[in-house]
Formats: structure tokens, C-alpha cells, sequence
């Protein structure tokens, strides 16, 4: 079978500071070469790959840069990577907002796509009208867009404002509307960039069952576009991984976010990353423990300690409270430990000073979890992220004969769990 999209040796190349292709010079020599001799782009020779953290020495900057890539119908393809990784642009050339500068993508069948808050709508039009004019966009009849009218308005939520100006609508209406028309007016791909992420709560798990639901049940494709990789692992069943306008890594979901998240890691050196310089605090070392060895990883309800050793090089400002932080492998903080909560004194003047944490049953489920620190004073805050991370393993428990598995969340927060029933309901006459 076919692939539903497929792309070969794209490339999409932008002059910085203008608009358009550039000078009419540059147009014609353009032109020439590209039209006339069937040459390559002599201006995508000179183009830079697009790192966002380095001064450009080209006018030209490459935002993608030789995807190839297929997409087979029913997949769910997650793309993932840093601000600037080329993944808007990816889909912008797919739903030919814009044109690749090389390279070719073919697509079969209707694409529907929420990129950006009102993509597609016309301000001054009502919700109502703005739903038959998309449909109509995509190659749809009238009476089936009314069929799927009721359903779209439902989802959306927004029955009191339907027949109101789309321009009076606030930003999550307009995103609830948008992702209405474009999951329920069946295109065969659905195209979803961060936009969600204007979404209440409620409407964000709505969304994410809605294209489960278009992909599961009717095979459409989807592909998706988020920060928030646990919506990712959860939706997806394929993932890419944008770098620099290169794809990195593709693969299964689980092993791109991996790859994504060891990434970040390498990124971040130590010698980058471990002088406060408004308190004039250097973290000199970090040590983990469990059962009294030093290990990288450790396994779930056993022995588990983590030794912080500074210096303080400078008086800056009084530490009033020293924070650690755990946090998990899609950002999310597990807890927050507070020296001011646990009643220590933190007002340290000057020379080495060492933070301990310790636990005799470690029960944060496994996973890798990265450690934040901050120090606060009455008139400054500061935070270092990602000093440091761990791995926690699984392990069977012997006396419950109870074991991990992935439904159990990311803390397994209570050892007790009791079924009463003698006596608990007496007949009363």
C-alpha cells in the first residue's frame, strides 16, 4: 500500500530580515539557474542550517533542510524538538500554506489543519458561517456540511455564540471551533500544531480522545505537533524528532521522546550549569545513593539518598530558603522539598556547605526524573534546572506481592490499602 504522504529531499529555505525572495538580481539569477539550466538554488549552497543559538553568517537560513519521509493512512506521527526545530514550517508546507524551495511532497486526500488561533476563519463572519465556508473550502456540499453541523457546534461547545462574529470569539473559542471543522468534517488528514495548548483542560482531553477516535476508528491520519510529550505518548504511535531542521531520529513514539529527552541532557553541561551567580553559589559535586553505593539509577521502595555539595564564594544576598525539586520525564513536578517547611536554618555566610535528601523507600515509579535547585532570598529568586537526574527501576515487592506497571501513575504515595467488612453494616430493628 501506498503512503497517504510522502516526502522527498524537501528543503525550504527564508532570506533573514526580508520578505519575499529578495532582490530582483537575485530573482533573475535565480531563474536562470534554477528554471532555464535546471541547476541547484545558488542561493541554498550559502544557506546556514537553522540553529537559533548562533550568530548568522549568511543571509539565508535553511528551516528545513533534506526530509524524507512517509507517512502511512491511520498513523498517528508525533513531531517533536526545540523552538526553531523547523516543525511549523513541516506543516505549513504540508498544508500548503507555503511552498518547499526544494523537493517535492505528495498527499492523498483532504488535509484539515489547526495551526495558528482563527487559521482560516473570516473575523467578520458568524461561527455558523465560518463552519460552511471551510467545508465548502475542502471540497464538501452544503447538506453534508449541515449533517455534521450539530456535532461540530456540540463539541465546540459554543451553541449560545454560533451566530456571532468569530472576531468576538475569545482565543479558546476560536481554537474549540477550529479543531471542531477539522475533525468532524472527515478530511482523511488532520494536521495539529501547539495551538491545543489554548485549550481549557476539559477541551485539551476532549481533542486528544477525538483524534484517538478519527485515527482508531475511521483511519485518518493525524500528525501532531506538542511540547507536552506525555499527550504525544499517549496519542501517538510514530515519532519524528526535528533538529535544525533535520530529522534527527524517527522512530517508535517512546524511543523518540527518549531520544529527545537524552538530548536535552548532553546539552546541558555541568560547567554551564552550575554556578548561581546572584548568590555566589558553585555546585562542586552530586552524589546518589542507594543502600549506601553510588549509582546512577535505583530501584523502586528501596534506600535512596541524594548529596548536594557547594560552595558559597560570595555573600550576595541572605539565603532565607533553599528548594529542591524532582521533576519527571515530560517536565512534570513530582515534589517540592523547602528548607523553610522543614524547619532548617539556610542563612549560609560563606565556604562549603553540603544538601542531603534521603528516603528509606524511594517510591516514585520508574522512569527517569531530573533535579531542580533554587535558592530565594527576600528579594531574589534563583533556579538552576536539570543539575542533575537518576533513573528509578522496577521492583517487585515481596511481602504485597504487589509490582509496577504503567497504569500506576508516577508515585505510589499510599502502603496501606484495607477492605473492611466484619461488623461495618449491623442491622439495626
Amino acid at each position: 500500500m501506498e503512503p497517504i504522504i510522502e516526502i522527498e529531499n524537501l528543503s525550504k529555505l527564508y532570506r533573514l530580515g526580508t520578505i519575499g525572495t529578495g532582490t530582483l538580481s537575485h530573482d533573475l539569477k535565480r531563474w536562470w539557474t534554477v528554471k532555464v539550466r535546471s541547476k541547484e538554488d545558488p542561493y541554498l549552497k550559502i544557506g546556514q542550517i537553522n540553529d537559533r543559538t548562533t550568530k548568522a553568517l549568511s543571509d539565508y537560513v535553511l528551516a528545513l533542510h533534506d526530509i524524507n519521509l512517509k507517512i502511512e493512512t491511520g498513523e498517528v506521527l508525533g513531531i517533536i524538538g526545540r523552538n526553531g526545530a523547523g516543525k511549523s514550517t513541516l506543516l505549513k508546507i504540508l498544508s500548503r500554506i507555503t511552498s518547499p524551495t526544494t523537493g517535492y511532497v505528495k498527499i492523498k486526500g483532504r488535509i484539515a489543519s489547526l495551526l495558528e488561533v482563527g487559521t482560516g476563519f473570516h473575523p467578520e463572519m458568524t461561527g455558523r458561517e465560518n463552519i460552511y465556508m471551510n467545508g465548502s473550502i475542502m471540497g464538501m456540499k452544503k447538506a453534508e456540511i449541515t449533517r455534521k453541523l450539530d456535532e461540530i457546534v456540540d463539541f465546540a461547545g459554543i451553541l449560545r455564540y454560533v451566530d456571532m462574529p468569530v472576531k468576538r470569539y475569545s482565543s479558546c473559542m476560536t481554537v474549540r471551533l477550529g479543531f471542531a471543522i477539522a475533525a468532524y468534517l472527515e478530511p482523511e488528514i488532520l494536521v495539529v500544531d501547539e495551538v491545543l495548548a489554548v485549550g481549557d483542560a476539559e477541551f485539551q482531553k476532549k481533542a486528544v480522545g477525538k483524534m484517538k477516535d478519527v485515527s482508531t476508528n475511521y483511519g485518518r491520519t493525524v500528525l501532531f505537533v506538542s511540547h507536552n510529550l506525555g499527550v504525544v505518548k499517549e496519542l501517538c504511535n510514530k515519532g519524528i524528532l526535528l533538529n535544525n531542521g533535520q530529522i534527527e531520529f524517527e522512530g517508535s513514539v517512546e524511543k523518540v521522546i527518549d531520544k529527545y529527552l537524552n538530548e536535552g541532557e548532553k546539552e546541558s553541561d555541568p560547567t554551564k550549569r552550575c554556578i548561581l551567580k546572584k548568590f555566589g553559589i558553585q555546585i562542586i559535586s552530586i552524589h546518589k545513593k542507594q543502600n549506601g553505593n553510588l549509582t546512577e539509577s535505583a530501584f523502586f521502595n528501596e534506600e535512596f539518598s541524594i548529596s548536594i555539595l557547594c560552595e558559597r564564594i560570595s555573600d550576595n544576598h541572605l539565603i532565607t530558603d533553599i528548594v529542591i525539586q524532582i521533576i519527571n520525564e515530560f517536565g512534570q513536578k513530582v515534589t517540592s522539598i523547602n528548607s523553610a517547611e522543614e524547619g532548617l536554618k539556610s542563612s549560609i555566610f560563606h565556604g562549603l556547605f553540603r544538601l542531603e535528601l534521603g528516603t528509606s523507600s524511594i517510591n516514585l515509579f520508574p522512569g527517569r526524573y531530573t533535579i531542580n535547585l533554587m535558592f530565594v532570598s527576600s528579594i531574589v529568586t534563583e533556579m538552576i534546572e536539570n543539575i542533575d537526574s537518576f533513573e528509578i527501576l522496577p521492583k517487585q515487592i515481596n511481602y504485597s506481592g504487589w509490582s509496577y506497571n504503567s497504569n500506576h501513575g508516577i508515585a505510589r504515595v499510599f502502603d496501606e490499602f484495607k477492605i473492611v467488612t466484619d461488623n461495618l453494616f449491623e442491622k439495626k430493628y
